[in-house]
C-alpha cells in the first residue's frame, strides 16, 4: 500500500543523510585550508610568486604544499576545485527545509501564539529572508564600509542578533533558530558560489590569456573565506538546535542564539591562533565556557507563553477524524507521562524535543509524528516502557490513515 507519510519520512532521511555527508566534506576542507593558510612559512629560495609553504604528514606519506599569493606564472595541467561540497550542502539543506518546514508548516514553521500567519506568507518570509540577507550582506561587503574586516564582522554580528530576535517574532521557536542558521548558511554558500569561485575563475582566465592576474580578486575571496570560517560553528549549533527544546523553546532563544555566535568566534580564534603559531590563547576556552553557562541559565528562566484558542487546519482535520477520542486516551495513557508540560516520569524534566502530548490540540498537531513513531513503528514509547498494545498501535494507524498525510 502506498503510504505518503512513510515515503516522506524516507525522503527526509535521505536528504538529511546527504546534508550531513556534504556538510562534513565542506567543513572539513574549509577548516583544513584555513589551518593550512595560517600555517604557511616563508624561507629563502622559494619559487617566484610563492607566498609560503608547509610540510605535512598524513596516512604514512609526506606532503609538500606551496601557496601562490596571486597565481603561478602558468596554469597547472591539473587543478582541483573545491566548490561542490558547499553547493550540495546548501541544496540538501533547502530540500530538508521544504520537506520538514514547508510541508509541515502547521507543526514546525508557524506558531499561532507567536504570529497568526498563513502558510504561503510564512514560506515567502522564509525564502525572502535568505535571499534578502545575502543581498544586503554582499552590498555591505562591496561598499567602503566593508573594507575594514573587523568593523564589518562587528556589524554582521549585530545584524544577526537583530535577525534572531526578528525570527522569534514571526516563526515558532524551533523554526526561528533553524532559519537563523539557514540564513547564515546561505551567506556562506553564496560566498563560495557568487564570490570565491567566480574570482578564482577570473584569475584562471587571466592565466590562460597570458595576463597577470589582479591580486584584488584573491583578497576579496580571502575575506569571504574568513567570514565562512567564523560562521561555521554557530551554524552547526543552530542546525542541531531543533533537537533540543532547551535551546529553541526558551523565551530567550534569540539571546541564546546570539551568544552561540560569540562562542563560535572564541573557539575559532583559538584554533586560528594556534595554527598561525601566534600563541595559545587559553582565555578563549574560559570565555566560551562562561558564555555556555549563561546559555544554561537562560534556558532555565520561566517562559511567558502566549495562549491561543485558534486551531490550525491540520488540528481540525485530525480532531474531527474517526477514532480521535480513542487515540487521545491512548496517547494520554502511554505517552503523556513524558510528553507533557510537566512530565511525571522519573528523570524526565522536560518534554522530549519539546513535544507536548497532554491535550487534544497538541495530539492532533503531532498526528504524523505519532503515526510514524507509535502507529507503524515501535520507536515510541522507548523500549515500550508504557506497554502500548499492538491493538492500540492499529487504532493510531487507522486514525491517521483516515485523514491522510495532508
Amino acid at each position: 500500500m502506498f503510504d505518503l507519510a512513510v515515503v516522506m519520512a524516507w525522503m527526509e532521511l535521505a536528504a538529511r543523510w546527504v546534508h550531513v555527508i556534504t556538510a562534513i566534506a565542506w567543513i572539513g576542507s574549509s577548516f583544513y585550508f584555513i589551518a593550512l593558510d595560517l600555517g604557511l612559512r616563508k624561507r629563502e629560495g622559494l619559487p617566484h610568486g610563492v607566498h609560503g609553504e608547509e610540510w605535512q604528514v598524513h596516512g604514512g606519506g609526506f606532503y609538500h604544499i606551496q601557496k601562490y599569493l596571486v597565481a603561478p606564472d602558468a596554469l597547472p595541467e591539473h587543478l582541483t576545485w573545491f566548490k561542490w561540497e558547499s553547493y550540495a550542502t546548501w541544496m540538501s539543506g533547502f530540500a530538508l527545509m521544504i520537506l520538514l518546514y514547508y510541508a509541515g508548516a502547521d507543526l514546525y514553521l508557524i506558531d499561532p501564539r507567536v504570529a497568526d500567519i498563513s502558510t504561503p506568507l510564512a514560506i515567502l518570509i522564509s525564502i525572502g529572508s535568505m535571499a534578502g540577507v545575502w543581498l544586503v550582506y554582499n552590498w555591505i561587503c562591496n561598499s567602503g564600509f566593508g573594507a575594514d574586516n573587523r568593523r564589518l564582522m562587528v556589524f554582521l554580528y549585530l545584524a544577526l542578533v537583530a535577525l534572531a530576535w526578528g525570527f522569534t517574532q514571526v516563526f515558532s521557536g524551533r523554526a526561528a533558530l533553524l532559519h537563523l542558521g539557514a540564513v547564515t548558511a546561505t551567506i556562506m554558500a553564496a560566498n563560495v558560489f557568487m564570490v570565491i569561485i567566480p574570482n578564482q575563475k577570473i584569475v584562471v582566465a587571466d592565466l590562460i590569456a597570458g595576463r597577470k592576474p589582479d591580486p584584488k580578486y584573491g583578497k576579496i575571496a580571502k575575506q569571504r573565506s574568513t567570514h565562512n570560517n567564523y560562521l561555521t560553528l554557530p551554524v552547526l549549533f543552530l542546525m542541531l538546535s531543533n533537537h533540543y527544546p532547551l535551546a529553541f523553546a526558551s523565551e530567550y532563544n534569540w539571546i541564546i542564539a546570539s551568544l552561540v555566535f560569540l562562542i563560535g568566534v572564541c573557539i575559532r580564534h583559538y584554533f586560528n591562533s594556534l595554527h598561525a603559531r601566534n600563541g595559545n590563547p587559553h582565555w578563549t576556552w574560559a570565555a566560551a565556557g562562561i558564555l555556555f553557562f549563561i546559555l544554561i541559565w537562560l534556558s532555565l528562566l520561566p517562559a511567558q507563553l502566549r495562549e491561543t484558542t485558534q486551531l490550525t487546519k491540520t488540528q481540525q482535520k485530525y480532531m474531527s477524524a474517526t477514532g480521535f477520542q480513542q487515540v487521545h486516551d491512548i496517547v494520554l495513557g502511554r505517552c503523556s507521562m513524558c510528553h507533557a508540560t510537566e512530565p511525571v516520569y522519573e528523570g524526565v524534566l522536560w518534554a522530549p524535543k519539546g513535544v507536548v502530548l497532554d491535550n487534544p490540540t497538541e495530539i492532533a498537531g503531532h498526528a504524523r509524528a505519532i503515526y510514524l513513531q507509535a502507529g507503524i513503528s515501535h520507536a515510541m514509547p522507548p523500549a515500550n516502557l508504557s506497554f502500548m498494545e499492538p491493538a492500540e498501535r492499529l487504532v493510531i494507524a487507522n486514525w491517521f490513515r483516515s485523514v491522510g498525510y495532508f
